[in-house]
């Protein structure tokens, strides 16, 4: 037999209330009554105050269903993860009074749980309410996910630190990075003389590119230089510019 319960009606939180909702629970039908799809819950209860209480996370599925091969008429299929009758509740009380102390006394209970459903069938009088009454259900579903769906990416790094040094050990030498003024002070004699060298290759190279500029190629160079004055504060913004092209 069906569990009803006396319960009273949801009064806070409720995102749909659906009058005249017949409830059919695993093929038996409990009679017209009205339909709460509240965020903490979805309850039905009937005309005379009875009914039952659903959590959010024990459905496992809630759709709109239209094939009238399956059933008669239109309504909202949810399915329920728990068996919801009177020899079920009976058990879970047992359960719950009973100190179980062997691990696998409680294992087998768990899977026979597991394997238990319900399908309850809620269908309005007005069929126009399908719509509504299933995306109000999302809604408040969205509001209590399933915690073996969390991401689990979080969980690898929460209360963990990480050890730069370890890391170095397991996966290699971590490269070190100086400033300007740092790398060149940690330059030995070879590089400081290398890096002298490109300098002088490079002032070279940009002064020959200063002269140059906007000069016919048929004049001589030689002639061009006694004849023009170079600023030297032009020549170093020219160096600067080509110090960041080049590198």
């Amino acid at each position: 037999m069906v569990v009803l319960k006396s319960l009273h009606p949801p009064s806070e939180g409720v995102r749909l209330q659906q009058a005249d909702t017949t409830a059919v629970l695993d093929g038996k039908r409990l009679g017209s009554g009205t339909l709460f799809v509240a965020e903490a819950h979805l309850s039905w209860f009937d005309g005379s105050g009875m009914g039952f209480c659903l959590e959010y996370p024990s459905i496992s599925l809630h759709a709109i269903s239209r094939d009238l091969s399956t059933f008669p008429e239109e309504h909202l299929y949810v399915m329920v993860n728990a068996k919801l009758d009177d020899e079920a509740e009976a058990e879970r009380q047992d359960n719950a009074s009973d100190d179980v102390g062997e691990d696998d006394e409680e294992s087998d209970g768990d899977s026979e749980d597991s394997g238990s459903i319900t399908e309850i069938r809620f269908v309005p009088s007005d069929k126009a309410a399908l719509e509504p009454m299933f995306s109000a259900m999302c809604d408040c579903q969205a509001l209590h996910p399933d915690p073996d769906d969390a991401d689990t990416d979080d969980d690898d790094y929460e209360g963990e630190e990480y050890d730069v040094e370890e890391a170095g050990q397991v996966q290699g030498d971590i490269p070190t990075f100086y400033t300007y003024e740092e790398g060149l002070s940690h330059l030995t004699a070879e590089g400081q003389a290398t890096l002298d060298r490109l300098e002088g290759m490079l002032a070279q190279s940009v002064a020959q590119q200063y002269h140059m500029a906007g000069v016919r190629t048929d004049v001589p160079s030689a002639e061009f230089e006694d004849g023009m004055e170079v600023d030297s504060s032009t020549v170093a913004g020219q160096f600067d510019d080509a110090d960041v092209d080049h590198w």
